[in-house]
C-alpha cells in the first residue's frame, strides 16, 4: 500500500527523479512490481521538496492519483531541487480526509511518509494513546493510520531521537501492539535520509559523496540499486548509506535502542 521515494544529491528537476525514469513514481502508482499489498496507488499522492537556503520544505499534495494531475506534470517540469520526497497512496480505508491524508507529512524541517498499514486500525491504536501528548493528538492532520505513525515519530524527534531512532523505535513499537503491520517509514530533513524496511520492499543506490535515492522499488535498470533486508533501519546522507537490523520486538523485548534506532559507529558504508 503506497510507494515512495526520497532523494539527496546535486539539484535535478523533479520530473528527472518521478515522472522521466521508465519505472518512476508516477508508473509505479498504476504498476508497482514489487509491492507487498495492494495494485493501484490511487488515493492521492504528494511531494515535497526543499529549496536553497529555506530548511522547510513546500509541499504539493492531492486527493486524485498522479497520472491525472496535470498541474503536477508542469510542476515536475520545471521545479529544481537537491532534497525531495514523494509518494503515491493507496488508501488503509477509503474515504476521509483527501490530501490531507496524502505523504508527504511535515513539520519544520521534517518531511515524512508512510508505506504499509497498521494492522486492526484504528482499535489497535487505543492502547497506544497514552504514549502522545493530548495536544499531539488533537493535531493529527487526518484520520488515517499513517498520520497517527507520523505523530509517534514527531513525538520521539521532538524529544530529542535521532532520525534512525525515531523509526526504530516507533517501528517496534508498533509492531509490539499489531504484528501483521507493514511499517516501511521514510523521513527526510534535507540533508539526510532515514527509512524502515518491515514488510514490504525498500531498495536503494548511492554514489557516495554525490548523492543518493531511497525508493521502495528502483525506478530503472542501473546495477547501484541494492535491496534493504527485511527488519532493516537505513540512515543516509550525500555521502552514503548505513543499514542495521531492526529485530521483531517479539522475538527480542529487550532489545538495546541504539541496535534499534540506527547503525552502530563502526559499520562501514554501503555502496
Amino acid at each position: 500500500m503506497c510507494r515512495h521515494i526520497a532523494y539527496l544529491g546535486p539539484e535535478i528537476r523533479l520530473g528527472q527523479l518521478l515522472t522521466e525514469p521508465p519505472h518512476s513514481l508516477v508508473h509505479q502508482s498504476w504498476a508497482p512490481q514489487r509491492q507487498a499489498s495492494g495494485t493501484v496507488n490511487a488515493d492521492g499522492f504528494g511531494v515535497g521538496w526543499y529549496a536553497p537556503e529555506d530548511p522547510v520544505p513546500a509541499r504539493y499534495r492531492r486527493a486524485g492519483p498522479i497520472w491525472a494531475d496535470l498541474s503536477f506534470a508542469d510542476l515536475a517540469r520545471v521545479v529544481r531541487s537537491g532534497a525531495v520526497l514523494a509518494a503515491v497512496r493507496d488508501a488503509t480505508l477509503a474515504g476521509a480526509d483527501a490530501e490531507a491524508a496524502a505523504a508527504p507529512f511535515a513539520s519544520g524541517r521534517w518531511l515524512f511518509s508512510h508505506n504499509g498499514a497498521v494492522a486492526g486500525w484504528p482499535d489497535v491504536a487505543a492502547p497506544l494513546l497514552s504514549a502522545l501528548p493530548p495536544v499531539d493528538l488533537l493535531a493529527l492532520e487526518a484520520r488515517s493510520d499513517s498520520a497517527f505513525v507520523w505523530a509517534l515519530v514527531l513525538h520521539r524527534l521532538r524529544s530529542g531521537d535521532g532520525p534512525g531512532q525515531a523509526l526504530g523505535e516507533t517501528v517496534r513499537q508498533l509492531a509490539g501492539a499489531a504484528p501483521a503491520s507493514r511499517l516501511n517509514l521514510l523521513l527526510t530533513d534535507g540533508e539526510t535520509i532515514a527509512a524502515t524496511r518491515w514488510g514490504d520492499s525498500l531498495w536503494y543506490r548511492t554514489e557516495p559523496g554525490r548523492s543518493t535515492v531511497c525508493a521502495s522499488e528502483p525506478y530503472d535498470d542501473d546495477p547501484l540499486w541494492q535491496e534493504v533486508p527485511d527488519r532493516t533501519v537505513l540512515t543516509a546522507s550525500r555521502a552514503g548509506v548505513l543499514l542495521a537490523p531492526l529485530e521483531d520486538p517479539a522475538s527480542s523485548p529487550a532489545l538495546d535502542s541504539a541496535r534499534a534506532g540506527g547503525p552502530p559507529s563502526s559499520k562501514e558504508p554501503c555502496t
